[in-house]
Parts: C-alpha cells; structure tokens; sequence
C-alpha cells in the first residue's frame, strides 16, 4: 500500500520571547551599543526526532497530555509552520480543521466565507457550489448563513470550518479535538463522516482526549510525550498504556502543584486533593452507591470575583460521565482571597459501576480558565450490595452508572422478588 505520508527526525524548536520587538527608539540605541553578547534565549522542543509513517486510507488516533506537541505536530503536517529539522511528505488534497475558524473573515457572512474557505483549501468555485447546501445543511447554521461569523458563537464556527473540510473530499484530513466544541448532535456528525472517510479510502489524523471515540474510529494510534514517540500501535493497546500513566500518578501521591502540561492563566491552581470517607480518614477506593468525599487544596495568586471549581469524571475509554462543578450545584462564591485555602466536594451517592475512572479539575469563572488539569487522577469504584439484589445488578458489563429503581407490577402473572431464585439472570 502506498504512503500518505512519511515523517522523518522532525524536530520543532520555539525560542522564548523570540517575538518579543524593541518598540521604542530608546531601546534600538541601547542595543546597537550594548557591549557584549546578548543573553541567550530559552528555547523548548515542542517535537524532537519524531518519525513514523501513515498508508493510504489509515485512520490514525493522535494522543498525549496537554503540551505534549499533538497540535504542533498537526501544523507542521498542514505546512501551517515548519520543521527546525528532518522532513515530512505528504500526498494528495490535504485539510486541516486546527484551530476554530482558520481562514474565516469576521466580517463575511457565513457564505461568502464557505467559498472564501473553500478556495484556500483547495476547491474550485464549481465544486463549492455543487456542495453548498450540504455544506449548509452539515454545519446546521442555515438561519444565519447570510449573517457576518463575527456574530457566530465558537460552537457555530467550527461546525461551518469542519463542514467545509469534510466535503471538499480530501485525500488527507488533519482534525485537532473537533469533538471539544458543539453539541452531541454536532459529535455524532462529525464521528460519522470520519467513518465515511475511513471507508471511502481517505486518510485521517485524529487528535482527541475522547478515548472512545479513538477507539472506535481509528484502528491505530500514535502517543506522543514531551514532543517524543512514546508508543504507536493497536489503539486499545496504546490507549490502555497511555492511560495507566494517570493510575501511576494517582499511586505516587496528590500532590498537584507541580504537574505539567495544565492548562489556565495560573491566577489561582489546585495544590493538592484528598479523598476521604466520611470519617475523614485517607480513601484511594470507593463502593458502589456509597459517598464520595474529596478535598481539594488551591492557592490563588489574586483576588478573584465569581470563581467556579468543577471535577469531570471519565471512563477507563475516556467517556465523559459526569460533572459535578459549584455551579451546577447552585454553590455561589462571591470572592476567591489571595492566598491558599481548600473546598470539600461531597457526592452522597456515587453510583458508579465498578471500573477505573479518571478525573479532570477546573478552576474558572466567566470566559476564563484559571487553572486546568486533564485527566490528573485516577480513582478505582468497586461493587456493593447496593440495591435489593445482593449486588448482581452493579457490573460494568450493565453501563456506567447504576441507577437505583424500584418496580410495581399491576397485573398478574408474574413472580415477585421475593421468591425468585437467588442465581437466576440475564
């Protein structure tokens, strides 16, 4: 099978502050005269000797933390910047869906920027307009199609951006979390015209923090560290080892002052969490049906109006399960001090299947993100007796949540609980 695309030793280095200009004459003399060489800058590798190939027709998953260089990566494939070192070949009709809204203009309207988009990334007036009201119709914005984008929410933005990627048919298509913004009905188009496209033959790099949908869609995957190979091969396999790097880190302690790769402006951070039981005492394991206590340490760099904490639980697959946030509990906190403190979460009930699940902190307010932490911990549920079943019905075989319920026949014919044998099953 012939390669779509080969990449060999790249190497991706930023110097810090490298955009930094002398904007005032002042600064212009003193430099022109300044004795000396100058102190050199920092740099960082963002990709170092990376190197593997993709065949034609492949769907490959792209995963890592935050930081680990999966979106450099994807620029440098898309000619967007460009390698310090080593070299990339890329055949055929390349799109990329990188960044939301790339080669859109605030003040056209969504159609004019369909062509305006369509044009740079390779279509034809003719093809643009034999596919315009598919293109339309897949982004769902055909109320406001005539409308300047600047009034367009991000949500809107990237739906029209994918929606233009995906029907331009290319031969490859690089998409960076096309699945962090829209909502579910939007996903669900998106996962199935990737699967269109896996079928009909095209080439797909997929970057995502969904595990499911890694899974389900690409039938091989990439994880890359610290802008190194860290492992390539069968998605479950690699996934499974990606993620037992968070059990590690849960096993070493919750301490998280120092983890890398978090997201947020760093105004306030999570310094450290502790999950208790309800007598306070240490707990890394939890019961199904039982209460969940955790503790989480902070340390606010500034004062703070409005601030919001929140914890996002996902499957062992990456699936999303719950939120549980300050906000959606209706929890109002005016004013965040400087300083370090801590806020308790209680769950009464966490009905959850047994399994492994892992956890992502946020601390926000309105529009901005102080501190963010991906998939930073890990916690084990185990099963109960919860229920009048002895157990039975809480295995992660039945879902991911188990819902208490209780049932009222009203009719004849049927054999009560009581004397229904204790093995009997599904």
């Amino acid at each position: 099978m012939q390669e779509a695309i080969r990449v060999e030793g790249i190497t991706k280095q930023y110097q810090l502050g490298a955009l930094r200009h002398e904007t005032m004459l002042r600064e212009v003399l003193v430099n022109m005269f300044r004795r000396g060489p100058r102190a050199p800058r920092e740099t960082i590798l963002a990709l170092n000797d990376l190197s593997f190939h993709v065949d034609e027709g492949e769907v490959v998953g792209l995963i890592g933390r935050n930081g680990a260089g999966k979106s450099t990566l994807l620029k440098v494939l898309s000619k967007i910047t460009y390698p310090t070192s080593g070299r990339i070949r890329v055949r055929g009709r390349v799109a990329s869906l990188i960044e939301v809204g790339t080669g859109f203009h605030d003040e056209l309207t969504g159609r004019e920027n369909i062509y305006l988009n369509g044009s740079i990334l390779g279509m034809r007036k003719r093809e643009i307009d034999a596919r315009l009201d598919q293109i339309i119709a897949f982004a769902g914005v055909d109320q406001f199609v005539d409308t300047p984008i600047k009034r367009y929410s991000s949500g809107m933005r990237l739906r029209l951006g994918f929606a233009v990627a995906a029907h331009m048919e290319p031969d490859v298509l690089f998409v960076d979390e096309v699945l962090a913004v829209g909502d579910a009905e939007f996903q669900k188009k998106c996962l199935s015209a990737m699967d269109d496209m896996r079928t009909g033959g095209r080439t797909v790099i997929f970057v995502s923090h969904n595990m499911a949908a890694i899974e389900n869609l690409c039938p091989r995957t990439i994880w890359i560290d610290a802008g190194k190979m860290r492992m390539d091969g069968p998605s479950d396999k690699v996934i499974a080892a990606y993620l037992a790097t968070f059990s590690e880190s849960q096993r070493a302690g919750y301490d998280l002052a120092n983890v890398e790769g978090r997201g947020g402006n760093g105004a306030a951070r999570f310094t450290r969490v502790d999950f208790m039981d309800m007598d306070g005492n240490p707990a890394a394991l939890f019961r199904c049906g039982e209460p969940l206590r955790a503790r989480f340490h902070y340390k606010a760099k500034e004062r703070i109006r409005d601030p919001k904490f929140g914890m996002v639980v996902y499957s062992d697959m990456g699936t999303k399960v719950f939120t549980a946030s300050t906000w959606h509990a209706g929890y109002f906190i005016p004013v965040l001090d400087v300083g370090e403190g801590y806020i308790d979460l209680l769950i009464d009930d966490l009905f959850l299947q047994p399994n492994r699940y892992y956890l992502s902190l946020w601390i926000r307010s309105t529009g901005v993100f102080f501190d963010h932490l991906e998939h930073c911990l890990a916690i084990d549920v185990e099963a109960s007796n919860v229920g009048n079943n002895q157990g039975k019905g809480v295995h992660a075989k039945w879902g991911l949540t188990y819902m208490a319920s209780r049932w009222d026949l009203s009719t004849g014919g049927a054999t009560s609980d009581a004397s229904m044998p204790q093995d009997a099953g599904l």
